[in-house]
């Protein structure tokens, strides 16, 4: 899933593809590098940020998305707004990766299911602004037990709004309410997530891109959304050959 963010304010590549001829342009390199699905986000999530207004989110998604998805990429919305992932799915959005959850807006479960859509539930506390206070695990199972918890309450809300569960993915989400430590526990006991569907990590730092990429794909996960596709990719090849074939890798 190669990440293309129409913001001015992310923070791995805030500006570089603001506009939306950037970001289509963005779009279409990261397809050749050999990206699957295209998360197209209008909302930077980094820690502080300052939430855009409805109509401003729209209107950097909807045009990417539109135009991507017209040239036959499948292509995801990163969004929490119900109209937003509304709009993206009317545009041609065959995923909605909602951060919150379903938490900032219940009605994005009903957009969900009515669209038929994928929908990546992510395990989510608070807004940007408040995300890193509620950074504490102090439950009988730590940081594994609550977000195994939480996001099965996230899958029971996405059932009864009507998701189907063969188009539901759960998300851990590292980096969101989570320090370093948190992150490589969660890391190491992806196993323990299986269960609730198919989760997916995030891995958002470069340098360490590969190297999370393999971790994961070795575990079996359904995917993993990055800026580096094409190292990614490399690197998922290489896993995928040698679980084919270990002799031969």
């Amino acid at each position: 899933m190669g990440i293309v963010n129409v913001t001015p304010d992310s923070f791995s590549d805030g500006g570089r593809f603001a506009t939306t001829d950037t970001a289509i342009a963005h779009g279409r390199e990261l397809i050749a590098q050999g990206a699957d699905i295209l998360d197209i986000g209008g909302e930077s999530t980094r820690p502080g940020a300052t939430r855009p207004l409805v109509s401003e989110e729209l209107d950097r998604v909807v045009p990417v998305i539109s135009a991507l998805a017209a040239e036959g990429a499948a292509v995801s919305v990163d969004t929490m707004r119900a109209e937003v992932a509304e709009a993206a799915a009317l545009a041609g959005a065959v995923v909605i990766n909602d951060v919150s959850g379903g938490l900032a807006d219940p009605d994005i479960l009903r957009v969900a299911a009515d669209h038929d859509v994928l929908y990546v539930a992510m395990h989510w506390r608070a807004h940007s602004t408040e995300m890193q206070q509620h950074a504490v695990y102090d439950g009988p199972g730590g940081v594994v037990g609550a977000v195994r918890d939480e996001l099965s309450a996230r899958i029971d809300d996405a059932l009864a709004a009507g998701v189907d569960l063969e188009r539901l993915v759960v998300d851990p989400g590292l980096g969101f309410a989570k320090s370093p430590d948190h992150n490589w526990e969660l890391l190491k006991h992806l196993d323990e997530l299986v269960g609730l569907g198919r989760p997916r990590p995030v891995a958002e730092r470069e340098h360490a891109n590969v190297a999370l990429t393999t971790i994961v794909s070795l575990q079996g996960m359904w995917g993993v959304r990055v800026h580096d596709v094409r190292a990614s990719a490399d690197a998922i090849r290489v896993v995928e050959r040698f679980a084919h074939d270990p002799g031969e890798a």
